[in-house]
């Protein structure tokens, strides 16, 4: 078995404390499902070490209509989620996101260098169980999708809070392959749901509470769950080299955007308000376009890049 254990404040309270900069914050019920997000991300991150951005996103029929964190290669990240209506203190995830069932859970591997022609790589999950039934836990709907995406049992324990985001994510190591330490030559789909080294060390973790979680140091946690087990413990990812917020977003950036809404449009926006003034969800920057740096972007270039295939 593999583990991974994240806990972010600095990050996460940066994130909050821009969003409270804008005078708009995130409701609690909102802020617990950002820094589920969060933690998930960046462990999802941590255990496949993809080269590139891995974005989660949640989006359905709820107050909540978008919630997003984006976790790069080096482990800096970012958050954001639009909120359109009022939330309730009690506030779970089907209230927020997921009121007719049609919520859906987004997860996409943007590599770094893409090939000529390279979409991002993007699995939809939807927030209800195998009978329909709605999935309170963020936790579930994440392992759901990686036993359909990578055939391996895994169990995600999530918790966040105004301070701390924070998860432990458990997964079952390949059978075959360089990364089986026993050698054990079976088919991974044998061992799904069945293999009791993997359940017994499942059911430790899920012994874990929330405000363990949020309160315990990594190695407090690891030494009340896994006592009798044989632990090989790896450095932690702290300072430059661990999670961090960071925004890509940027002024070329933008600019870029401007131009895939043509000439036209960007010519409408300038009269109508003088200047074209695009503000970052995730950082609260804000980037102003008057009409010399619009002709400006226009003369440089007559071609309009190609709309993403991503989810926004």
């Amino acid at each position: 078995m593999r583990g991974v254990l994240v806990r972010l404040t600095e990050a996460w309270a940066e994130i909050l404390q821009r969003r409270a900069d804008a005078a708009n914050s995130y409701p609690l019920p909102v802020q617990q499902l950002l820094g589920e997000m969060v933690a998930a991300a960046t462990l999802m991150q941590a255990n496949i070490k993809f080269n590139g951005a891995l974005i989660l996103q949640i989006f359905g029929d709820g107050p909540v209509k978008l919630a997003v964190a984006e976790v790069q290669p080096d482990f800096s990240l970012r958050a954001t989620a639009t909120v359109i209506g009022d939330i309730e203190a009690t506030a779970t995830l089907s209230t927020l996101v997921n009121v007719n069932n049609e919520g859906k859970c987004a997860i996409t591997l943007d590599p770094k260098s893409r090939l000529p022609g390279q979409q991002p790589y993007q699995g939809v999950v939807p927030l209800f169980g195998d009978q329909r039934e709605k999935l309170e836990q963020l936790s579930e709907v994440l392992e759901h999708y990686m036993l359909q995406s990578e055939q391996l049992d895994t169990t995600l324990v999530l918790a966040a809070n105004d301070k701390v985001a924070a998860g432990l994510l458990i997964q079952r190591l390949p059978l075959q392959g360089t990364g089986n330490l026993g050698g054990a030559a079976q088919r991974d789909e044998d061992q799904i749901g069945v293999n009791e080294d993997y359940k017994r060390i499942a059911m430790l973790a899920g012994t874990l509470k929330r405000e363990e979680l949020l309160t315990l140091d990594a190695q407090t946690i690891l030494r009340r769950l896994f006592w009798e087990e044989s632990l090989t413990h790896f450095e932690p990812l702290t300072g430059d080299a661990g999670p961090r917020f960071a925004c890509s977003c940027g002024r070329e950036r933008v600019g870029r955007m401007i131009l895939g809404l043509g000439e036209p449009e960007a010519q409408s926006i300038l009269a109508e308000m003088g200047e074209v003034d695009v503000g970052c969800d995730f950082c609260g920057a804000h980037y102003r376009f008057d009409a010399i740096d619009v002709a400006q972007i226009f003369r440089q270039t007559g071609e309009v890049p190609p709309a993403s295939e991503r989810v926004q």
